[in-house]
């Protein structure tokens, strides 16, 4: 079983292109499956049945997983005994008819606009002191992250050769899909003040990384996400790796943009993925309503 789940994801990886952390999280969700199968003794994959998948799911909740986290491994074990149908290593697929839990709708974060400046500004000073340089490419990280709603996978993959002089930025997305968004002024000139003062500092070896770590490396997902916290902590704001994304779209809908732009600029492959920071901004429109309008409350 093990063998046929590495050739599921191997498919996985070369036919729609996922990325080393979705891949990831498919083999944790595979192995802890296969795992369970090898104690009530289901090492044949033609032995599997769908109450052995029930039975998995029960032990999921109770374990105490969230019903989000239930509903992604279900995904992926639906995916894996698809996988071995189409390719003749079982007769019948026991996971089709197992139902993932439902969810309750999860509104995405967004923070106010004031609070984003304070958040900036908590990572440091657009013109820090000279020992405190690192400061600025913390400050720029942020920056871009809001001005154009990047996911944090896609500033780390970010080499210099995507930032132009242009006001133009190329992203790599979910899939290895390229898009090409604007960013504004202030992110731009905190990226060239980096590029221009901090990152041949840190230069330790040729390499087409646009931010880097103190040992010259291409900066990690974990690193920041540090940043992020870090400044969080200073602003007193409580905040997570995509609360700038949220904060972005939502400012942007709340600004007049057209939600189709929207869906461009974060590169959602749907639009009903994009929809839902409408209703952040109608919940916006409806509190501002209630707080203004003279007859709004009998």
């Amino acid at each position: 079983m093990e063998q046929l789940a590495e050739k599921y994801l191997r498919q996985l990886a070369i036919e729609r292109g996922l990325s080393s952390n979705t891949l990831a999280a498919y083999r944790r969700d595979l192995s802890n499956y296969l795992e369970y199968l090898k104690k009530i003794s289901k090492t044949d994959p033609k032995a599997v049945a769908s109450s052995d998948i029930l039975s998995f799911q029960a032990n999921l909740q109770r374990l105490g997983k969230a019903n989000s986290s239930i509903a992604r491994i279900l995904a992926s074990v639906r995916g894996f005994h698809k996988f071995l149908l189409e390719y003749g290593h079982t007769e019948s697929n026991p996971a089709s008819l197992v139902k993932s839990p439902k969810l309750g709708m999860r509104l995405p974060k967004a923070i106010s606009i004031a609070d984003v400046e304070q958040l900036l500004n908590a990572a440091g000073s657009l013109e820090p002191e000279s020992g405190e340089l690192i400061q600025l490419r913390d400050r720029a990280v942020l920056e871009l992250l809001y001005s154009c709603g990047a996911r944090v996978s896609e500033v780390v993959d970010l080499d210099v050769d995507d930032f132009g002089d242009s006001g133009l930025l190329r992203l790599r997305g979910k899939g290895n899909k390229e898009r090409v968004v604007p960013i504004g002024s202030y992110a731009e000139n905190a990226v060239s003040s980096y590029l221009r003062r901090v990152r041949p500092g840190l230069l330790s070896k040729p390499t087409p990384a646009l931010f880097l770590n103190q040992r010259g490396g291409r900066l990690s997902r974990q690193s920041i996400w540090q940043i992020i916290s870090k400044a969080g902590e200073h602003a007193k704001l409580e905040v997570s790796p995509h609360t700038l994304r949220h904060s972005f779209a939502t400012h942007l809908l709340e600004g007049g943009a057209d939600i189709r732009v929207v869906q461009e600029l974060l590169g959602h492959s749907s639009v009903s993925t994009t929809q839902i920071y409408t209703l952040i901004t109608i919940d916006s429109l409806k509190r501002a309503y209630m707080e203004a309008h003279p007859r709004s409350r009998g």
